[in-house]
């Protein structure tokens, strides 16, 4: 299916379930394939294992545009703060302010509550550059990932 993006057309969020895992592992594998396989660490299985893991269907939402899913994003509390578990966009759509809008509408809602969004990159990724653009810190790393957070902006 050819992906059709306009950055002028709002997306819509829509809930998962559990029916949804192997399209969502699909578009997390194709959004990390290239990053992954720069570090040598592409691995289905490891993708899946991982995917697996933090997967949770209350606390996950497909990105949908012009009826297409495009991406997804996973969101849960963590302690005090917010995780942002996973945002994946579709390879076709990726540049073109789609992640960019989405990830605005996840960092307003923290906003709107007062609260910090933390969230891991993969080392070398593009992704990096992406969260700090989008005012993330970086507070740690590790062998293969860089952990940020950003503050709550306050209402002046």
């Amino acid at each position: 299916m050819q992906i059709q993006v306009n950055i002028d057309v709002p997306v819509q969020y829509r809930p998962v379930s559990a029916a949804d895992f192997e399209s969502l592992l699909a578009i997390r594998i194709a959004a990390m394939r290239e990053s992954l396989e720069r570090l040598g660490r592409f691995d289905p299985e490891r993708a899946r294992s991982r995917l697996q893991k933090t997967f949770e269907p209350e606390r996950t939402w497909a990105i949908n545009q012009n009826g297409q899913c495009v991406g997804f994003y996973a969101l849960r509390p963590d302690g005090q703060d917010l995780r942002l578990d996973h945002l994946y966009i579709v390879p076709a759509a990726q540049g073109l302010g789609l992640g960019g809008q989405v990830l605005r509408h996840i960092l307003q809602d923290a906003d709107s509550r007062g609260l910090h969004v933390r969230v891991g990159a993969l080392r070398n990724s593009d992704s990096n550059r992406f969260y700090r653009r989008h005012g993330f810190v970086q507070t740690s790393e590790s062998e293969w990932d860089i952990e940020y957070l950003r503050a709550p902006l306050r209402a002046e």
